[in-house]
């Protein structure tokens, strides 16, 4: 089938791409291009794309209406998975116009194709940051999320409630995935491990909030790719059993689901940083800071409504997930290079 995936030249969006293309699916990749990080490393990602049968790239802003309605109009996608985002929450601190027009202004935009064009599906990105200022642990789809502590948190949350909205007023199914701290081969160099590999090959410190007194629920772009797809594949009803003298924020009386896909398995940031330390047969100079404006100490999924619904569980550990990356570091950048 034809599938829009936004963010295409993105850390996942391309990774999903390869993967849709891999089962024989038509991909029509939307992205902008933005110089959020090191353009060359989108263009790459979009280069493996390019030689591929079957994907067509069309380089558009979300947040322009009159672009994305064009991309619909041509294109008439079966499904759509919207990964176009402004991401990172200390960015958000700096740039707060980028989150609205990208992950309020933009994602509306794309609600809107999909409601004139009769989509089947919309799979759309959402943050485990959402859950903000909770602490009960695991973080459950179940639970409430309306204490957001930065605003990139907020529009992710805003975009929930968006597609929420589509959902009801005009019966168009979505699903949102919560994605938990999302690591592997050509990620994102804003991300810390990437960050942090770059530093140490250079010999410069790195910079470990809240004392290394951290943890994440680290989770490998394959297994990411792999949940997406069967998400993809499985378009939400309307839940019978849901209540609105006692409303679940997992389900819906509309056709939507909201899903955490993560590893379920937090690992202590020190031991994250050692297991770089370890592949890169270096040490790392660190200069200990307080927990930064924004962050959050620690993030757990519960994955169990995923796992029930399409039968998906992350499986690659971390010690294997960072020595793949490590990897690809080395034979992207150089063995010489700090990249």
């Amino acid at each position: 089938m034809k599938v829009l995936v936004t963010g295409a030249a993105g850390f996942i969006g391309a990774a999903l791409s390869h993967a849709l293309l891999d089962r024989g699916d038509e991909v029509v990749g939307v992205d902008n291009l933005n110089d959020y990080y090191d353009v060359t490393l989108k263009e790459a990602r979009l280069a493996r794309l390019a030689a591929r049968p079957g994907f067509t790239a069309e380089r558009a802003d979300i947040a322009d209406r009159g672009a994305m309605a064009g991309v619909f109009a041509r294109h008439r996608p079966r499904r759509v998975v919207n990964l176009a985002a402004q991401p990172g929450v200390r960015y958000s601190l700096e740039n707060p116009d980028a989150y609205v027009d990208a992950n309020l202004v933009g994602f509306a935009n794309v609600l809107e194709g999909c409601r004139r064009h009769g989509v089947e599906h919309l799979v759309f990105a959402s943050s485990s940051s959402v859950y903000g200022a909770n602490t009960r642990l695991p973080f459950s789809v179940h639970h409430n999320v309306d204490h957001p502590v930065s605003l990139y948190a907020a529009t992710k949350k805003a975009g929930e409630l968006m597609a929420h909205a589509y959902s009801h007023l005009y019966g168009l199914p979505t699903t949102g995935l919560r994605f938990f701290t999302v690591y592997g081969p050509w990620g994102r160099p804003d991300m810390a491990y990437f960050i942090f590999t770059r530093k140490i090959l250079a010999g410069e410190p790195i910079d470990v909030f809240n004392h290394g007194r951290c943890r994440r629920d680290f989770t490998y772009i394959d297994d990411i790719v792999e949940g997406v797809v069967r998400v993809l594949d499985r378009v939400p009803a309307p839940d019978p059993s849901w209540n609105g003298d006692d409303p679940d924020p997992g389900t819906s009386a509309a056709p939507y689901r909201i899903y955490n896909i993560g590893n379920s398995t937090p690992v202590d940031l020190m031991r994250f940083i050692g297991l770089i330390e370890e592949r890169l047969g270096r040490r790392a100079e660190m200069r200990l800071l307080p927990l930064q404006k924004g962050d959050v100490p620690e993030t757990f999924a519960d994955t169990t409504d995923l796992e029930r619904d399409v039968g998906f569980k992350a499986a690659t550990p971390v010690e294997e997930g960072i020595a793949r990356f490590v990897d690809w570091y080395l034979d992207y950048y150089g063995p010489g290079t700090a990249g």
